[in-house]
C-alpha cells in the first residue's frame, strides 16, 4: 500500500508538470480546475507525513530501524514542507490570475517540489519498505495498519478514488491485496464520488 502511495505522488506531480507546461494563459477556469486538484494533492502528501511521523515511525523503530535513520526520513520530510509551501504558495497566484508569467513559476515550484520528493520516496522504499516486509506480520506492524485505517469515510473514499486514478498493475495488486476489492468498490463508489466528479476529470482534459 505504502509503494501504491508513492506511484500516486509522483504521477501527480507528473501531471501537474505536464498541465502547467501546456497551461493556456488567461483560462481562469483551467486555473482553478488545477488549483482544485492540488488541494487534494497538498491534503494527501501532508495527510501522509504526519501519519509516518506519528504512527509509522514508533512502529518501525520498535521493530528494529534505527532512530537515525528514522530522524533522516523527518529531514527530508522538512525539505519536502518547504518545496510544498513554494509551491502551494505558486499554485495560489495562478489561480487568481491564470497569467503565463504565474503558470511557469507554478511549474518551476512544481518541479522542484518533485525532485526532493521522489528523491526521499526513493530513500524510504530502500531502506523501510523491507522492513515492512520482513516485520508485516508482527504484532506492531499490524497495528500500525489499524491506526492509519482509522479515517472517516469521506477520507477514505477520497484517499481510494485518488490513489487507483491511474494506477498500473503492480499498484493495484497491492491495493486489493490490502483492501478486499468489493469493499474497495463500495468505499470507492460511495465516498469517491467527489473526487471523481471534480479531480479525475482534471487529468482527461
Amino acid at each position: 500500500m505504502n509503494k501504491a502511495i508513492h506511484g500516486a505522488f509522483r504521477r501527480d506531480l507528473r501531471r501537474f508538470i505536464e498541465a502547467l507546461t501546456i497551461f493556456p494563459a488567461g483560462d481562469l477556469q483551467r486555473a482553478e480546475q488545477l488549483a482544485t486538484a492540488w488541494d487534494n494533492f497538498d491534503d494527501q502528501l501532508v495527510f501522509h507525513h504526519e501519519g509516518e511521523h506519528e504512527i509509522a515511525w514508533p512502529a518501525l523503530e520498535s521493530v528494529g530501524v534505527s532512530h537515525e535513520l528514522l530522524a533522516q526520513m523527518d529531514a527530508e520530510h522538512e525539505t519536502m514542507a518547504a518545496a510544498l509551501t513554494a509551491a502551494r504558495d505558486a499554485i495560489a497566484a495562478l489561480r487568481r490570475t491564470a497569467s503565463a508569467e504565474d503558470a511557469e513559476a507554478a511549474r518551476t515550484a512544481v518541479q522542484e517540489l518533485q525532485t526532493v520528493t521522489v528523491r526521499h520516496l526513493d530513500h524510504e522504499e530502500a531502506e523501510i519498505e523491507p522492513v515492512y516486509q520482513a516485520k508485516k506480520d508482527t504484532a506492531e506492524i499490524k497495528a500500525m495498519g489499524r491506526k492509519f485505517g482509522q479515517v472517516s469515510p469521506s477520507r477514505g473514499g477520497r484517499f481510494f478514488a485518488w490513489v487507483t486514478d491511474g494506477a498500473g498493475p503492480d499498484e493495484l495488486a497491492a491495493i486489493t491485496g490490502s483492501v478486499p476489492r468489493p469493499v474497495l468498490t463500495i468505499i470507492n463508489g460511495v465516498f469517491g464520488r467527489t473526487y471523481r466528479k471534480t479531480i479525475a476529470p482534471t487529468w482527461r482534459t
